[in-house]
């Protein structure tokens, strides 16, 4: 996780309203990503996630970048979970808060009994993650991970819930620092 790591050093922090928010090529695409980057974390993700699964699920969009490579090296479909509907037979509708926003999402094209991966960018406030999951268990699906790239260590909605997310790095962001763990 070398890179990983080394491009923390360089990701700006700005305020969102008292949120101090991380910007990094992994969870924005900003700065621009670089492929030894992206590469090098998939690696660590195929390594640590639970592969024996029917689908990969992601949240739009900074997990799409991610889940798409994951994909592409698996030969396990994607379903990217939206924030737009569409009116589609099955379409389930979820609403998610963060520090920083709020939105409604759309699920498509899960059903009850597919064993899936959810795979995010970042764990922070953990309110995204905790209203998808919830969701897909509401549908009936069996979630048999949940991997995201980084997690900000603290407190989150995920922790009210019965999932728990492994990361492949913690950090804390405070006072315009990041510091890895």
């Amino acid at each position: 996780m070398e890179k990983l790591i080394a491009s923390l050093d360089d990701a700006p922090i700005i305020d969102k309203d008292g949120y101090e928010y991380l910007v990094h090529p992994i969870s924005n695409g900003v700065p621009m990503l670089d492929p030894a980057l992206l590469r090098e974390v998939v690696v660590e993700l195929m390594r640590t996630a639970e592969l024996d699964v029917d689908k990969i699920v992601t949240p739009e969009a900074m997990g799409i970048h991610l889940a798409t490579a994951l994909s592409l090296q698996t030969d396990i479909p994607l379903v990217v979970i939206r924030k737009r509907a569409y009116g589609l037979e099955g379409e389930v509708p979820l609403h998610q808060r963060t520090g920083y926003s709020e939105s409604e999402m759309y699920i498509n094209d899960i059903e009850a009994g597919d064993r899936v991966l959810v795979l995010d960018d970042m764990l922070s406030t953990g309110g995204t993650l905790a209203s998808i999951c919830g969701s897909l268990s509401d549908i009936g699906a069996e979630i048999v991970d949940i991997v995201v790239v980084m997690r900000k260590v603290g407190p989150s909605a995920l922790d009210d819930t019965e999932f728990e997310a492994t990361s492949l790095l913690d950090i804390t962001v405070e006072d315009g620092e990041v510091t890895v763990h």
